[in-house]
């Protein structure tokens, strides 16, 4: 790993794009607790079962944990972003294809912290309807949904790896 070339990424607009609705989607979060954490009662859900059923109660304090953790994810990933050397690779990280497998996997980060973004939004706002009687757990289809949205970009990225980067 030492041997990798360190490479300074340009962001392309696709880059600049999921950055920016990154942080859009960080900011919602907070919005969306700040907003509703007077309303809510002073039980809450805090945890969720695997099949998306509210089992574990506390203060609504608790809701704050959510948009410090993942703004805390957010920032973690922003900073690691910036050092794709050091990332794990299927394959070897050469002088030739450093430039290529550095952009996939950066890009597959920003879309990966987007997605957890995403699935914070969604636990936090379940939480509210849950706490205020208008909905039930988060629902059967979360922990499903929530894995393929991680996942498939990962096996995309994994596939696509080794492919020569098409000119144009």
């Amino acid at each position: 790993m030492d041997k990798r070339p360190k490479i300074d990424l340009q962001l392309n607009q696709t880059d600049k794009t999921l950055e920016l609705i990154g942080w859009f989607a960080v900011f919602g979060i907070w919005v969306l607790t700040v907003a509703n954490y007077s309303e809510l009662p002073d039980i809450i859900p805090i945890h969720y079962n695997g099949t998306g059923e509210a089992n574990e109660f506390g203060n609504k304090s608790n809701i704050l944990s959510l948009p410090i953790i993942s703004t805390l994810m957010f920032i973690g990933l922003t900073v690691l972003n910036k050092y794709p050397h050091l990332f794990n690779y299927p394959s070897e990280i050469t002088k030739e294809n450093a430039l290529h497998q550095y952009t996939k996997a950066s890009r597959m980060i920003r879309f990966l912290k987007f997605i957890i973004m995403i699935i914070f939004g969604l636990i936090v706002f379940k939480t509210i309807q849950n706490a205020n009687g208008n909905a039930n757990g988060l629902g059967a289809w979360f922990l499903p949904l929530t894995m393929g949205m991680i996942f498939i970009p990962i096996i995309y990225v994994l596939i696509n790896t080794n492919k020569k980067k098409k000119d144009g």
